[in-house]
C-alpha cells in the first residue's frame, strides 16, 4: 500500500496540530501506523491522496448512515447554502428537525439543539444537576460521554486506546462528584446510591460504542430505570451513537426505557456537526430563557446540519423497515462468516454486533463489560487492522470503537470483506 502523500501531509500537519490530528484516535498511535489523507469520499468507500480505496466501516464514526456524498443529501445541502450558512436567528428548519426527533423518541417531549454530543451531554449533566439541585454523576467505565471535564473519569473511546483512565486539567474537586459504576452490574449502581444521596442522574451508553460494541445483559437497563425511579436520580441515555442507528428510536425503543433526559448526535446532522439533548417537559423548561439553567450556542441550530438532518431522518424514517432490517442481515452474514474463518484459523475472535453496529474483539471470552474489553488482544487487533487496511477495507485504528454500515454497502462489498478477513485471518498468528 502506498502512502507516499499521506506520510508527506503527516509531517506536514505534526508542525502545526498538535499530534498532527484533530482528534487523538486519527493519529492511528494504538496501531504503530500513521494516518492516511482523505481525498474524497462516496458510497460505501474512502479515497486517499495516493490513489487507494477502502471500504469504510468507520463511517464518520457513525455520522454517515446513508452513504458519502449522498447524491439527494447533497442536494438538499447546496439548497441550504444557497439560503445562506448560519443566521444566529431562529428558522423553521430548526422546529421540522425538532419535531422528527420527538415523534422518533417518546421520552423526548422537548429538545435543544446543540454543536456536538459533547455539548450535549454537558449539558444534559447541568439541566440534571440544576433540577436536581443535586451534585452527583454516575457513569460507568468505559463509557464516554464526550470530553466533559466531569466526564472524563474511567472513559472510553481514546482514553481507552491510549490507556489514560483520566485526563490531565480536570480538577480534582470537579471529579470528586463523579461517581463509577460496572457497566452490566447494577449491584454497583446500588452500592453507589446506597452511600450518597447527592446523585443527580445517572449517564449511560445503553449499548456501549466506545469500549468495542456491548450490549446490555437482559433485565439491566430496565432494572437501571427502576433503580432512577425509586432513589429520585435522573436517567440520561447517551444515544449519539446509537441513536437513529440500531433502530429509528435508538436503544431505548428495543428495550423499551423511558429516560429523564436523552443525547442525540452524528446522524441527526447528516455528516455536519451538531448534538441534541431533549427530555420531559417538566425537566426541558428549567432551561434559560424559561428556567435558571444557562445553556447556549451561537451555531446551535446551524441551518446548514439542520437541513441535511432533516434529509436524513426522512429518508430514514420513510425507508424504515427495509433499512434497518438490511442492516440486519448483512450484520449476521458478516458475523458468521468472519467468526467461521477465525475458527478454522485458531484465531481467538469474538463479535458484538447489533442493527448497523459492530466490533471484532479479539479474545477467547464473551467481552461484556469493560474489563474484558480491556482484556482483547490488542496486538492481534494491530495484525488485523493492518492487514484489511492493505486489502482495502477501513476499520478503527483501536480495538476500542465500534464499526457501521451504511445504506451504500451492498452484497458487493461484504463478499470484499469476508475475502480479505479469510486471507487476514489466514496469516495473522504466523505474523
Amino acid at each position: 500500500m502506498i502512502k507516499t502523500r499521506s506520510d508527506e501531509y503527516c509531517d506536514e500537519a505534526r508542525r502545526c496540530i498538535p499530534g498532527g490530528v484533530n482528534s487523538p484516535v486519527r493519529a492511528f498511535q494504538s496501531v504503530h501506523d500513521s494516518p492516511f489523507y482523505v481525498k474524497r469520499a462516496k458510497g460505501a468507500y474512502l479515497y486517499d491522496v495516493d490513489g487507494n480505496s477502502f471500504i469504510d466501516f468507520v463511517s464518520s464514526w457513525g455520522a454517515v448512515i446513508l452513504g458519502h456524498a449522498d447524491d439527494a443529501l447533497i442536494g438538499a445541502v447546496k439548497d441550504a447554502l444557497d439560503d445562506g450558512t448560519s443566521y444566529g436567528a431562529c428558522h423553521p428548519y430548526e422546529i421540522e428537525l425538532a419535531r422528527l426527533i420527538v415523534d422518533a423518541f417518546p421520552s423526548m417531549e422537548c429538545v435543544r439543539l446543540t454543536t456536538s454530543g459533547t455539548e450535549a451531554t454537558m449539558s444534559a449533566i447541568r439541566l440534571a444537576r440544576g433540577y436536581t439541585g443535586k451534585s452527583g454523576v454516575i457513569k460507568f467505565r468505559g463509557c464516554y460521554h464526550g470530553h466533559v471535564d466531569s466526564l472524563l473519569v474511567k472513559a472510553g473511546s481514546g482514553l481507552a486506546t491510549f490507556g489514560i483512565p483520566d485526563s490531565a486539567g480536570v480538577p480534582a474537586d470537579l471529579a470528586k462528584h463523579t461517581y463509577v459504576a460496572d457497566f452490566n452490574r447494577l449491584e454497583s449502581v446500588r452500592q453507589i446510591t446506597g452511600s450518597s444521596d447527592d446523585i443527580a442522574c445517572v449517564i449511560v451508553e445503553p449499548i456501549m460504542g466506545n469500549m468495542g460494541v456491548i450490549l446490555p445483559e437482559d433485565g439491566f437497563l430496565k432494572g437501571l430505570e427502576s433503580l432512577c425511579r425509586e432513589r429520585g436520580i435522573l436517567l440520561i441515555f447517551d444515544e449519539v451513537i446509537s441513536g437513529f442507528r440500531v433502530a429509528f428510536g435508538g436503544a431505548q425503543q428495543i428495550w423499551g426505557i423511558d429516560p429523564d433526559i436523552t443525547c442525540l448526535g452524528k446522524i441527526i446532522g447528516g455528516g455536519f456537526p451538531i448534538g441534541a439533548f431533549g427530555g420531559k417537559r417538566h425537566i426541558m423548561e428549567r432551561l434559560a430563557p424559561l428556567g435558571d439553567v444557562y445553556q447556549a450556542g451561537t451555531l446551535s441550530g446551524n441551518p446548514v446540519a439542520v437541513r441535511a438532518g432533516i434529509h436524513v431522518l426522512g429518508r430514514l424514517g420513510s425507508g424504515r423497515g427495509e433499512i434497518y432490517p438490511g442492516f440486519a442481515r448483512m450484520g449476521e452474514r458478516l458475523s458468521a462468516a468472519m467468526l467461521e474463518t477465525a475458527g478454522q484459523h485458531g484465531v481467538p475472535y469474538r463479535i458484538n454486533a447489533i442493527t448497523g453496529m459492530f466490533t471484532g474483539f479479539f479474545s477467547r471470552d464473551a467481552v461484556t463489560g469493560y474489563d474484558a474489553a480491556a482484556a482483547c488482544d490488542r496486538g492481534l487487533y494491530e495484525k488485523f487492522f493492518k492487514g484489511m487496511l492493505a486489502e482495502g477495507v477501513f476499520f478503527a485504528p483501536s480495538q476500542f470503537e465500534a464499526s457501521f454500515f451504511t445504506c451504500a454497502f451492498s452484497t458487493a462489498e461484504i463478499d470484499r470483506t469476508i475475502e480479505a478477513a479469510g486471507k487476514v485471518f489466514g496469516t495473522i498468528l504466523k505474523r
